[in-house]
């Protein structure tokens, strides 16, 4: 993992085409700015680790119905 260290209005760049900029500092907190092209989801990793349940108990459903539908 890279640690940097950033000031408010300061920026990080990722790829040449993501910029993270540190928007405010409050009390055991920071507000993070993302800019970064469309086609890249974003995610709170709280989120991103909720839709990947969800689709591993949505694959796993899919497949038990695929195998009940090839005993028929």
């Amino acid at each position: 993992m890279l640690v940097l260290t950033r000031k408010q209005n300061q920026s990080i760049v990722i790829n040449n085409d993501i910029v993270l900029k540190i928007v405010e500092l409050g009390d055991g907190s920071v507000k993070i700015g993302i800019d970064a092209p469309k086609n890249i989801p974003i995610h709170r990793l709280e989120v991103y680790e909720e839709i990947q349940k969800e689709n591993q108990r949505a694959a796993e459903v899919s497949k038990e119905l695929n195998l009940g539908e090839i005993g028929k």
